[in-house]
């Protein structure tokens, strides 16, 4: 494995002293790339990818320009690759943002017993969210640390300090990041409330004065009354920003034409997040129907009109106890997520309703509802909208599985990374699905490194493949004793590719700056880049993520490309919540297909540990077991 340099981060944009992120050496990423791609591609593939990557990388060839370009990108900028990644991942996607992009986090299941039990949980999470915001202003949050592999560095908080400050502006071929962090406009002071698809301005401090939990459910009370009524009824705006980003931006302008428009789009662009009260959407709940309502909210005849998508943080409380966030990805990871959650949840529980009669603000002046003018154009981009979001519902196929047969600890016992076990797992169900293959995704977090984001951990390694091969041979010809070695060499390698991506040393993120900088330098692009294995090896058709918690919820999100699957895990000490989704459009995929044989692989594999590990001393436990994958959500 390369040498890493860990110098300390000098000159520009110094993180809290943590290093710049590392730039691999240009063979190291060529040698790895052409191992990762070998067995996902045909032999005649392969025979003209080789030719061409070694054109690229021969001395005095287009590969070392690049390198050196590249280099000097790294030394006048805090991170070279996070500006080139930010576009790709995100701002350059075309896709709405629900489903495709926006992924979620779903809270246990709620039971109010009446319309006032569910406003008060509300205020009670408002408030939780307020106190998180003052932690976060005043730089209190403990400094997170890696655990797992090379556990205790101190990991990069900029993404926490985006949570309620950013926002994703609509452009018609990029969308921008907008960081609220100009002196001159005053601190955002509000949230907006969003009930029966109405807006509303609630504002959270009045007279310096931050709002207790008494007085935001007094506000929220007032809010859900005005949104009853029928008079004052106003289109379901927030349809618009359910749509592919560039319609969007063209509604944007459109509705930007008049002032009353202006002014509520701004008040919403400006706002710390969004609040929203879903009416009952009339499914039976269980953990699928949840994940679904919260990533595209049921359509336009449920609450798909009661979100704003561009607003990074938006907590959903329905009247039928279905709850969550669901978040814009682009300006911060998984991690962030699930860590501002759990103290919210956590919050909640150890902090009892404070619903006293606390020295209240006499009267406080109402909450405002946002106007808007619509002109019979926007009524028609409107319907566009809600049936683009319609067929979006339509298409979803989500399955949440609870795997119950074992968690973590059998995986740890067995002296192996559960993080690696799960993924290789996953490359099993995959297979036994379709019988080959598939260029992976798995998120590992860079967040050792100043601006660091994630890499790409290449889970189907050759060693993957030769394993799952031998679990799937219906021939007797490989014993327990060889499938074992097989499964511990899938895991050494699995394992050694996450060190790699989470020491900075992936490729993916490597192979994207070298295409950037030949496109910055308006060089033809490289032949590299136009071969089909780097194609192939971009179609994530499995995209997965380890998302951990410490308090009930799990995350979801949608699959990355048509015929593929989102496979999020959170991985507890005795069972594994699987969430699993893809496209009905797609006549390769099914998501209970798909869970259906990763339980079987699973039981197989424990069967395999436990007929080949019972001399083992199950007391001992394998040291730094978790990996810190976990940092992120895939999306790509």
């Amino acid at each position: 494995m390369p040498v890493l340099e860990q110098e300390p981060a000098k000159g520009l944009g110094s993180k809290d002293g943590l290093p710049k992120l590392p730039l691999p050496a240009l063979k190291d990423t060529l040698d790895v790339y052409l191992r990762c791609m070998e067995h996902l591609l045909t032999e005649e593939q392969f025979n003209k990818t080789q030719h061409v990557v070694e054109q690229f990388g021969a001395p005095g060839g287009v590969g070392e320009l690049l390198q050196s370009k590249l280099m000097e990108r790294r030394d006048t900028t805090a991170n070279w690759v996070y500006e080139y990644w930010l576009n790709e991942m995100y701002l350059n996607n075309r896709l709405a943002l629900p489903v495709n992009s926006s992924p979620v986090m779903v809270f246990p299941q709620q039971h109010f017993k009446a319309p006032i039990d569910s406003l008060r949980f509300a205020a009670h999470l408002i408030s939780g969210a307020l106190e998180y915001k003052t932690l976060l202003d005043s730089r209190a949050l403990p400094v997170d640390c890696a655990r797992g592999q090379l556990a205790g560095t101190p990991l990069c908080m900029e993404q926490y300090y985006r949570l309620f400050t950013s926002y994703r502006l609509p452009g018609p071929e990029r969308d921008t990041l907008v960081a609220q962090q100009s002196s001159v406009m005053p601190e955002p002071e509000h949230i907006i409330v969003a009930c029966k698809n109405q807006f509303f301005v609630l504002d959270v401090v009045i007279n310096f004065r931050r709002l207790n939990e008494r007085d935001l459910l007094t506000q929220l009370d007032k809010i859900a009354r005005m949104a009853d009524s029928e008079e004052e009824l106003l289109p379901p705006i927030g349809l618009l920003t359910s749509d592919g980003r560039a319609e969007w931006a063209e509604s944007r302008s459109v509705l930007m034409r008049e002032s009353t428009n202006r002014d509520s789009l701004d008040m919403i662009e400006r706002c710390l997040c969004l609040l929203c009260l879903d009416d009952a959407s009339g499914l039976a709940l269980n953990d699928t129907t949840q994940a679904m309502l919260m990533l595209h909210g049921g359509g336009v005849a449920k609450n798909g009109g009661n979100r704003w998508y561009d607003k990074p943080m938006q907590f959903v409380v329905g009247a039928d106890g279905c709850c969550g966030v669901v978040c814009e990805h682009s300006p911060f990871e998984g991690i962030v997520l699930v860590q501002c959650t759990e103290y919210l949840l956590k919050y909640m529980i150890g902090s009892p309703s404070k619903l006293v009669r606390a020295a209240s603000v006499s009267e406080l002046p109402a909450p405002r509802r946002l106007r808007w003018k619509c002109t019979p154009e926007i009524h028609k981009l409107l319907a566009s909208s809600a049936d683009k979001l319609q067929r979006q519902v339509k298409n979803l196929d989500m399955n949440v599985h609870k795997f119950c047969d074992y968690g973590k600890e059998f995986i740890k016992k067995q002296k192996m990374s559960p993080d690696a076990y799960i993924q290789v797992a996953l490359q099993l169900a995959y297979y036994r699905c379709h019988g080959r293959p598939v260029s992976t995704y798995e998120s590992a977090s860079i967040r050792r490194f100043q601006e660091g984001r994630v890499d790409n951990i290449r889970s189907a390694t050759p060693e993957a493949l030769a394993f799952v091969k031998a679990m799937t041979d219906g021939k007797l010809s490989t014993n327990d004793a060889e499938k074992m070695e097989m499964l511990r060499s899938a895991i050494t390698a699995q394992t050694k590719y996450t060190i790699r991506a989470i020491t900075g040393m992936g490729i993916d993120n490597h192979l994207l700056g070298l295409s950037k900088i030949a496109h910055e330098l308006k060089m033809e692009t490289p032949e590299i880049f136009k071969d089909e294995a780097h194609l192939i090896s971009n179609q994530f058709i499995l995209s997965t993520s380890q998302v951990p918690t410490t308090v009930e919820m799990f995350c979801s999100y949608g699959p990355v490309v048509t015929n593929g699957y989102g496979a999020c895990y959170n991985p507890q000490s005795d069972h594994i919540i699987f969430s699993v989704s893809s496209f009905r459009e797609s006549s390769q995929t099914c998501s209970a297909d798909f869970v259906k044989s990763l339980v079987q692989g699973l039981l197989d594999m424990r069967d395999l540990c436990n007929k080949c590990n019972h001399g083992s001393n199950p007391t001992q436990q394998t040291q730094g077991q978790t990996l810190e994958t976990n940092s992120s959500l895939s999306s790509h």
